[in-house]
């Protein structure tokens, strides 16, 4: 609930708030908790769509651009997630939010 509670706010859920989540609440390992983050944003990306759609919020245009560019990109993720260490691969998770974070806040 959290998570879709973020996702609807702020746009963000999947690997911002579920992956950490299952990681160190389920103890999940770094690769199955952003296989099952993919998994699971797709009930959550089609609904909020439908709402934010229905609000005039959406900007059709921009939304089939970034599908289509995310579907060749988590082709190339997916397979380059699997040749790294969870611990690697959770590093550079970790790096990756805290980037974004640090940008937000400047900007």
């Amino acid at each position: 609930m959290g998570a879709g509670l973020l996702s609807g706010m702020f746009g963000v859920g999947g690997g911002t708030v579920m992956v950490p989540a299952m990681v160190l609440s389920l103890a999940f390992n770094q690769h199955r908790a952003q296989a099952t983050s993919l998994a699971a944003i797709v009930p959550i990306a089609i609904v909020g769509a439908l709402i934010f759609g229905a609000a005039d919020s959406l900007d059709l245009p921009a939304a089939i651009l970034l599908a289509v560019g995310s579907l060749v990109g988590v082709q190339v993720g997916a397979r380059l997630m699997h040749r790294l260490s969870a611990e690697w691969l959770s590093r550079i998770f970790g790096v990756f939010l805290l980037t974004v974070a640090i940008i937000m806040l400047v900007k």
